[in-house]
């Protein structure tokens, strides 16, 4: 195989960010894995299986490196590491446009490991900077791929992703099949694909509390409590503290809400990484919010969502959201001129909300309207509400719409006689 499956064994492995040590594991050295790039080494039937374990590869992917480098791997090798430095500095629309060159030439090179990477890359990248509809249409292609067809890591990876994006534009029955299935694929024999499984159960939990079934979020909530052990990295304790402080809040149980979040905030790092910091502190405080929790804590954390995201650099969604956050606080503290200001803001972006969000932003909207005396408006706004929680899949929410419905058509009925 000589120096070409070197190459290709290198480009691999800082396309990943591994070092040699990372991707030797407990069998082969760094020494070895240094061998094995310089062309000094060839690499037998057992090591080309154990390699693609770590890579997360079929195995003959890996024996297919067997052609010179030519100057065409070599341009999109190097876009492929520019669209890596992109995503580190958190460039996401950068990293998504170079990750889609560098798999458009790898495609023309035939070199398909290539072009499954950047591709994911460029789904990831487009989630990143709120463009859900556009990395759902590339992972939607990269599901279809024979690549990821023969091989249950790439699966996996492919089916959490397309999760999290069906996710965020509100489509959650859809979220909860691609979850579900990813989840079923199980934890597998890596670092990456356990992280990903458990990203894809924090994703579950999340569609299926928003969807109002929440025995079964809880139910995934125990088993991802168990996960959490002594040697869980904080960041990955501290998120699932998060995820699961979230739905014991929806289910009205505060004081583990409270403890599981207390949790969460004592794991995770700004410093490590602000952006997730920053959606913390956004869904802490909403779903404080949401079971009526209203304390200098709840402001402290819209108050360092609000800051935290101006600092990183809100996508259109997001600062929408915490937007949401500030006029549902200012509802709660019967600050009603100032809510009504802000929802009439936030309802004329709507097209960048998920669509259950957008119809409790019309709840919310109708419930304003409702204290400032303006039942028919307010009626409008329910209606709304109610529409788009039945596009989302969200019926318990509907059932809250139609409670609000219900009472102004009654109390109508009553000022008429």
């Amino acid at each position: 195989m000589g120096s070409s499956f070197g190459d290709r064994l290198r480009q691999e492995r800082l396309s990943r960010s591994l070092t040699q040590a990372e991707l030797g594991g407990a069998l082969y050295s760094a020494s070895y894995i240094s061998l094995l790039e310089n062309g000094r080494r060839e690499p037998t039937v057992e090591i080309i299986k154990q390699l693609s374990r770590q890579l997360q590869l079929a195995p003959h992917s890996i024996e297919e490196w067997n052609q010179p480098v030519s100057p065409e791997e070599s341009e999109y090798l190097l876009a492929s590491l520019y669209a890596r430095q992109c995503w580190d500095t958190r460039d996401y629309a950068g990293a998504a446009q170079s990750a889609r060159s560098a798999a458009q030439k790898a495609s023309a090179s035939h070199d398909t490991v290539t072009w499954w990477n950047m591709t994911y890359l460029e789904a990831n990248a487009l989630l990143r900077n709120g463009d859900d509809g556009a990395s759902l249409d590339v992972l939607t292609g990269l599901l279809k791929h024979p690549l990821t067809a023969e091989s249950d890591a790439l699966s996996l990876r492919t089916r959490q992703i397309m999760a999290a994006a069906l996710l965020g534009l509100g489509r959650l029955p859809e979220a909860i099949e691609q979850a579900t299935l990813a989840v079923e694929i199980g934890s597998g024999d890596t670092e990456e694909e356990y992280s990903a499984y458990l990203t894809a159960m924090q994703t579950l939990i999340g569609a299926l509390a928003e969807a109002g079934r929440l025995d079964d979020a809880w139910r995934h909530c125990l088993t991802l409590a168990d996960a959490v052990t002594d040697s869980t990295p904080s960041q990955v304790a501290g998120e699932m503290h998060w995820v699961i402080g979230n739905v014991a809040f929806i289910r009205q149980d505060i004081s583990t809400g409270l403890n599981h979040h207390a949790k969460a905030g004592r794991l995770l790092s700004p410093t490590a990484d602000l952006s997730r910091w920053a959606q913390f502190n956004k869904a802490t405080a909403w779903v404080r919010l949401a079971a009526g929790v209203v304390e200098p804590a709840t402001l402290q954390a819209i108050e360092r969502s609000e800051l935290a995201h101006s600092v990183v650099g809100a996508t259109p969604t997001e600062a929408l959201e915490v937007s949401l956050l500030r006029a549902r606080w200012l509802y709660l503290n019967g600050e009603m001129p100032a809510a009504l200001t802000l929802l009439e803001s936030i309802r004329s972006q709507q097209e960048h909300l998920a669509t259950h969000i957008a119809g409790d932003t019309a709840l919310l909207l109708g419930r304003v309207l409702k204290a400032e005396g303006r039942m028919d408006d307010a009626l409008t706004a329910f209606n709304d509400a109610k529409d788009l929680f039945a596009l989302s899949g969200a019926s318990d929410r509907i059932s809250v719409a139609l409670e609000s419905i219900v009472e102004i058509e009654s109390l109508r009925r009553s000022t008429a006689r």
